[in-house]
């Protein structure tokens, strides 16, 4: 599945990780240099959430940030109780 949030569309970002090795000149060595770089990604925050959607609950996969910013409206709490089981005849 995609991790892809649903109402903004926030998607996972690419960057680097950069090893280095050497120490610092201001601390007293010749420089440090870089050995490795590796890909790497940022994934998004998201939260499977109910959400009220065209007038119906479904559930829906939305980051933090839209849950913070107000984009999703919450269903009202349910009132009704399951029907009791029916014994068997």
């Amino acid at each position: 599945m995609a991790r892809i949030c649903e109402l903004t569309g926030k998607r996972p970002g690419k960057g680097n990780v950069v090893w280095r090795s050497g120490k610092a000149k201001k601390k007293g060595g010749i420089g440090t240099h870089v050995t490795a770089i590796t890909k790497r990604r940022f994934l998004p925050n998201l939260q499977r959430v109910k959400a009220v959607i065209d007038g119906e609950v479904r559930y829906v996969r939305v980051s933090s940030q839209a849950l913070k910013k107000g984009l999703v409206t919450k269903p009202a709490p349910r009132t009704w109780k399951k029907e009791e089981a029916k014994p068997a005849a």
